[in-house]
């Protein structure tokens, strides 16, 4: 059998719980890993345990890639030569392997309880907790058959090699497991029920995977792999073993594992916040690879074109926030004003606003664009612009500090200048307030324009202060100096 030409890597989670970012970055150098050798992305589904898994989690990994646009090419929803793509639907793939790995010796019954192997190991001086001594690899017909007798249900247990396991990662360099380190494991129950390290490898061969690019916490299950590939191997079941890359664990606070418990490991956070896909990928390419030393911003194209998997740093990759918002604020700086504008209206309609005049999106967009690391950053400042005067209200705390009962004069002497402006434009409406404020009330710009801003926008970060009112309208904007006025007065 010969080895398969084209590069193939795989991603194969388990549907449970909501998908997270450690895991996204691992189908991320997958899908690049691929996508630069011109190869193939088999997307598979590991869903062995209905106790935890569940069609929402399956959903949600389906949802997380399309938003991505981390495509595959083949697998689940897609199919391909090498299906089912779903383990729940491979029971007879598993037990065509099992059977041919019994009859070809590879794998024996084992019977000794967990009690058992523990006193043995008291008895012999060693740590009890040594796990599995290979105490059944030469049982008798006989004694299998007494075993049998008592009642006892086997485990079918891989015989592992006597000689030392040694492969190159392509991270982490030359490894070495020495003989005797990894004891005979049990690939399935006596009545062959598979278990994952059986299903996990046998699914890699049949597949014709080439490369593994997987998280460092799986590399000690590595030589567990490469004994049972090459087994498979001797029973006419793939290609024996192939490369492995084991990359960087991604931490959180603490150089802590960023697990599914922690509430920034969950992706679609960072969606309901507002990154866009661009952003978001190029910063968790950034945990544990680089473009270069001077770059961190570049688009998927350019990770594609230049990825290569032994430039993978093995030292852990903290998941740093203000990192992430920073790229995503580069990515949201190069869209297109038309398609930064598009992508805000969601989180407008988080706000409350569901149908936003698509003209006034358009020409205040850009005035936020630059000011904005996040789609939600954008969609608050630009809220205002939207609310019925009805409904619209300054931010308590904004209000607290700028509407006090000393902001009354700025904004009566604000209402007065603007009042009968001849053209509402933000070059008038800048000299009106500068003139009426800075030079009549001899007040310093932060002090003169803070009250007007919080009035006119309802916060303290707002678009450009007079683009904003010209959008806004002079009907609009007065209206609501005139409301900021009686606010401050209630207060005196």
């Amino acid at each position: 059998m010969s080895t398969p030409a084209q590069v193939r890597v795989r991603f194969s989670p388990s549907p449970t719980g909501t998908p997270h970012v450690g895991l996204i970055r691992t189908a991320l150098f997958n899908w690049a890993h691929a996508r630069h050798h011109g190869g193939a992305l088999v997307f598979r589904i590991e869903d062995t345990d209905a106790s935890r898994d569940s069609d929402e989690s399956y959903r949600s990994l389906l949802d997380a890639l399309e938003w991505l646009g981390l495509d595959w090419d083949e697998g689940v929803e897609k199919g391909g030569p090498h299906g089912p793509y779903r383990q729940s639907e491979r029971g007879e793939v598993y037990a065509d392997a099992l059977r041919r790995l019994i009859d070809g010796g590879e794998v024996y019954e084992s019977f000794s309880s967990a009690e058992e192997i523990e006193a043995r190991h008291r008895a012999a001086g060693r740590d009890p907790k040594l796990g599995y001594d290979n105490a059944d690899r030469d049982l008798t017909d006989e004694q299998r058959a007494a075993f049998r007798a008592e009642g006892r249900a086997p485990v079918y247990r891989l015989r592992m090699p006597d000689h030392d396991i040694t492969f190159t990662d392509l991270v982490r360099g030359e490894i070495t497991f020495k003989a005797g380190q990894v004891p005979d494991f049990v690939l399935a129950r006596g009545d062959g029920t598979p278990l994952y390290p059986l299903t996990n490898p046998v699914d890699d061969a049949l597949m014709e995977i080439t490369h593994v690019l997987r998280g460092e916490d799986l590399l000690a299950s590595t030589p567990r792999q490469i004994a049972l590939l090459e087994a498979l191997a001797r029973v006419g079941i793939g290609h024996g073993p192939f490369t492995y890359a084991h990359l960087p664990l991604v931490t959180g606070e603490g150089s802590r594992k960023l697990s599914k418990r922690d509430p920034q490991s969950n992706l679609f956070h960072y969606r309901d916040r507002g990154f866009v896909p661009e952003g978001l990928l190029n910063y968790l390419a950034l945990l544990g690879w680089s473009i270069a030393e001077d770059r961190d911003v570049f688009s998927l194209d350019e990770m594609v074109a230049a990825f290569d998997v032994s430039r993978v740093s093995s030292n852990a990759a903290r998941f740093d926030l203000k990192k992430a918002e920073a790229i995503n604020a580069a990515h949201l700086r190069l869209l297109a004003p038309d398609d930064f504008a598009e992508r805000v209206v969601p989180y407008l309609a988080a706000e409350g606003i569901t149908d936003p005049d698509r003209s006034v999106l358009a020409a205040a967009a850009p005035l936020v664009q630059e000011r904005s690391q996040v789609l939600s950053d954008a969609a608050r400042m630009l809220a205002f612009l939207f609310r019925d005067e009805e409904a619209f209200t300054p931010d308590d705390d904004a209000a607290a500090k700028n509407l006090g009962s000393d902001a009354a004069p700025v904004l009566e002497a604000a209402v007065a200048g603007l009042a009968d402006l001849p053209e509402w434009s933000a070059p008038a409406i800048e000299e009106s307030l500068k003139t009426s404020l800075v030079d009549g009330l001899e007040l310093k710009p932060r002090k003169a324009f803070a009250p007007v801003r919080v009035a006119i926008s309802g916060r303290t970060v707002s678009p450009p202060l007079y683009e904003s009112m010209e959008l806004l309208g002079r009907e609009r904007s007065l209206a609501r100096l005139g409301a900021g006025v009686r606010r401050s007065r209630s207060m005196g």
